[in-house]
């Protein structure tokens, strides 16, 4: 059977419903075929970014621009000249984009994402840096631009990342970092009768007080939505936000927190289980962001029946977030005598990383 070519940019007309074999390669062998080169790569890149047409960064007209390279393009009107790539994440990069499609690939493709050694070792890169710091830029294509808002029924809680240490335990231990948790609560299933979790949203915070919380709520919350949380007090400003607030005192109920709240220590747990298993304890706490992030993505489509459309969001997304440097991104980690983040959570057992 033929394998469908890659659609070329006179076909990247906008289209209401995207189509696997058509707008995406369904299988690896589809994938290999669409993009064996440069050009493949990047004519779907400026497919993805300019859907009616090329429109010239410098401010001329749609259409008026041509190309010098297949990269390179030039404005008729203006003169202005620029790239596919420009302004993107894949800025200024010196990898072909072959390597960038095929990291794309591999970390929409694999259910519980890559490490950057394992990328690595698939894309054959001489360092490690390359790989670490390829993951890291899509990762932030990772948060599509103006995603909206969760609805509906809401549970919200915390959980800590890191190892016993001696002290106070759950809120204000110390040496722990803070991750929030917000998550819809979806329908309740006919058959299992259980509730179904819905999207997810999280966030590192440093503290649990009333104003952290509250700017938590606002930022991934729609007003009127209905918050779930325990009966900490940094939630009781809520109703007067525009929410309502439904508190679940689990001390009085007698049931342990993952029966009165079952959607956030499940995230939580998924969480802390998926940074072991996939990435061995290699991340540092000044990066954490950039891991909720890609679980965020990875939780939010585990129902997609398709891994190339996944492919394609990842890539559409990435031609619209801007560029960030290389310098900026390795300028986030910190020295190597510190102790990373997840070095603690692989010391603990799950008792003692309370939810």
């Amino acid at each position: 059977m033929a394998v469908a070519a890659a659609p070329s940019v006179a076909e990247s007309a906008v289209t209401l419903r995207l189509r696997a074999g058509e707008h995406y390669p369904r299988t690896a062998v589809e994938f290999n075929a669409w993009f064996a080169d440069e050009d493949a790569c990047s004519a779907y890149l400026e497919r993805l970014r300019w859907p009616n047409g090329i429109a010239c960064p410098g401010g001329g007209e749609t259409g008026k621009v041509w190309h010098i390279t297949r990269r390179a393009l030039r404005c008729r009107a203006c003169r202005h000249e620029s790239s596919v790539t420009a302004g993107t994440i894949l800025e200024d990069t010196r990898l072909p984009l072959t390597v960038w499609f095929q990291a794309a690939w591999l970390i929409t493709n694999e259910k519980d994402g890559v490490s950057a050694l394992s990328l690595q070792r698939a894309l054959g890169l001489k360092r490690y840096e390359t790989s670490w710091l390829l993951l890291h830029k899509l990762r932030r294509a990772m948060v599509r631009p103006g995603r909206s808002l969760l609805e509906g029924a809401i549970e919200i809680d915390e959980t800590y990342l890191g190892a016993a240490v001696p002290g106070k335990r759950g809120r204000g231990a110390h040496g722990k970092a803070i991750v929030a948790i917000a998550i819809e609560k979806g329908t309740t299933g006919k058959k299992s009768q259980r509730v179904a979790s819905g999207r997810v949203r999280l966030a590192r915070i440093p503290d649990c007080s009333a104003l952290t919380l509250n700017a938590f709520v606002e930022d991934v919350a729609a007003p009127g939505s209905l918050i779930h949380t325990d009966a900490w007090g940094g939630y009781s400003q809520l109703e007067q936000l525009g929410f309502t607030h439904e508190v679940i005192n689990q001390s009085a109920s007698g049931d342990p927190a993952h029966v009165t709240m079952p959607h956030v220590h499940r995230v939580a747990s998924l969480l802390k289980r998926w940074l072991l298993g996939t990435h061995q304890g290699g991340g540092k706490p000044v990066q954490l962001d950039a891991y909720l992030d890609e679980f965020v993505f990875r939780f939010n489509r585990r129902k997609s029946a398709s891994r190339g459309l996944l492919f394609y969001r990842l890539l559409e997304q990435a031609v619209e977030i801007e560029h960030v440097t290389n310098d900026k991104i390795v300028a986030e980690r910190k020295p190597r005598r510190s102790r990373d983040l997840l070095e603690f959570i692989a010391e603990a057992d799950d008792d003692d990383i309370p939810f």
